[in-house]
């Protein structure tokens, strides 16, 4: 069996996979595994494998040093890099900028382009690019391929895409809107015409993504025409850590007011905002259990988390002028049943029926959540990014 190696490498970490891409998207990847807490005194590796969980626990100086333990894990349980076919490796890359629209065979011209849009994502790309360079060190007869998260909204409607910022300096600095999740977003989206039994090219969509991270998408006949996610990661809707959308005027006042300095306001928007800013925690299932007990804030931040979601879906329902399909997909679309019926509640006079017991139902597998009357239907498409990578992977080193 010829497997794709999947990696997704942040600043502290390393998430991967070993993925056969002709698999289901709901079956179980071959192998799996985190390294965490890298440049911590003390680090972690868990793999699992077999239905079998093993952890291994050391310090982890660097990226390097974390793949190397990763690999030897998975060698003394019989699925490393010289116990199993890789085909080819593929790298999650947060940012492509203008640059990137498709994945690519990565080489050190193809790295050095990314290393230039470290400035539009510098929290991402220089982890993802230490995961690449560790990588290509470790496994350098195997092709090496970089998938983008903004490539699917590239081509995006100047209308959508641009700011009403003077065209020099937006150009200079590349201000625009990017996207992020895009490689989420095509992956369910490109469900959802089977689900419905259409034509894909006839199909208007809007895809929820909503996890710790959250977007919006509204896709027209296959491509993406708005998202919510703007140059960073942080706009649009609320999160689990991240504002969203506010008023850029806040960051002048308290720049000016509170005196706080632009990286202070950076972690505030980022980390110290969202549902954890109002509630104090960002995982929904403890909200939910706040909620449960009467918790003010708890109920406060997941009214205002449901408003903007709301917005949103309005204004792409406009945006579309005629909707197919609405789709949940991510930790949070996938399992809170609340969430998915408080962002569609009362939509009835728009051709939205959400089925309660159909809602309730266990998440297994894509499923309609609508009732048969809806005039729009309401599916919940579990998203499989790796799975999506790996099959993109595995189509460049095909080529070569």
């Amino acid at each position: 069996m010829s497997l794709i190696l999947v990696l997704n490498s942040g600043s502290s970490s390393i998430k991967f996979q070993l993925v056969d891409p002709t698999q289901h998207a709901t079956d179980t990847p071959f192998a799996s595994g985190l390294v965490e807490q890298i440049g911590e005194p003390m680090g972690q590796v868990t793999l699992k494998f077999d239905g079998q969980k093993f952890t291994t626990e050391a310090p982890i100086p660097d990226h390097s040093a974390g793949l190397d333990m990763a690999f030897a894990l998975m060698g003394e349980h019989g699925c490393g890099p010289k116990d199993v076919e890789i085909e080819a490796v593929g790298h999650r890359v947060v940012h492509g900028g203008q640059i990137f629209s498709q994945p690519e065979l990565i080489t050190d011209e193809i790295v050095e382009w990314i290393r230039g849009l470290i400035p539009l994502a510098p929290l991402h790309n220089p982890a993802n690019i230490s995961g690449i360079e560790v990588a290509r060190e470790m496994l350098p007869s195997i092709p090496h391929v970089a998938v983008f998260d903004t490539g699917f909204f590239h081509a995006m409607p100047p209308a959508a895409a641009l700011y009403a910022i003077e065209n020099e300096t937006a150009g200079r600095y590349g201000v625009r809107r990017y996207g992020f999740h895009g490689t989420s977003h095509e992956y369910v989206s490109q469900h959802v015409p089977s689900l419905l039994g259409k034509d894909p090219s006839k199909v208007n969509q809007i895809t929820l993504h909503l996890g710790n991270g959250a977007s919006a998408a509204a896709i027209r006949h296959g491509e993406p025409v708005d998202t919510s996610m703007g140059m960073t990661p942080l706009a649009g809707l609320v999160m689990g850590t991240r504002s969203g959308d506010i008023d850029p005027g806040i960051i002048f006042h308290l720049y000016r007011e509170a005196g706080m300095s632009i990286d202070e306001i950076d972690n505030l928007l980022n980390k110290r905002s969202g549902v954890k800013g109002i509630a104090g925690v960002n995982d929904f299932r403890t909200l939910r259990e706040m909620i449960h007990n009467e918790d003010q804030d708890a109920w406060l931040a997941y009214n205002v988390y449901i408003h903007q979601l709301r917005r949103f879906i309005g204004s792409y329902m406009v945006a579309l002028g005629r909707i197919d399909a609405i789709t949940f997909t991510a930790g949070v679309g996938e399992n809170d049943r609340f969430v998915r019926a408080d962002a569609l509640a009362d939509l009835e006079n728009f051709g939205i029926q959400i089925d309660p017991e159909r809602n309730a139902a266990p998440n297994d597998g894509p499923r309609e959540i609508s009732t048969d009357k809806s005039q729009i239907k309401v599916f919940v498409v579990p998203t499989n990014e790796e799975l999506a990578i790996a099959r993109k992977a595995k189509q460049i080193a095909d080529n070569l």
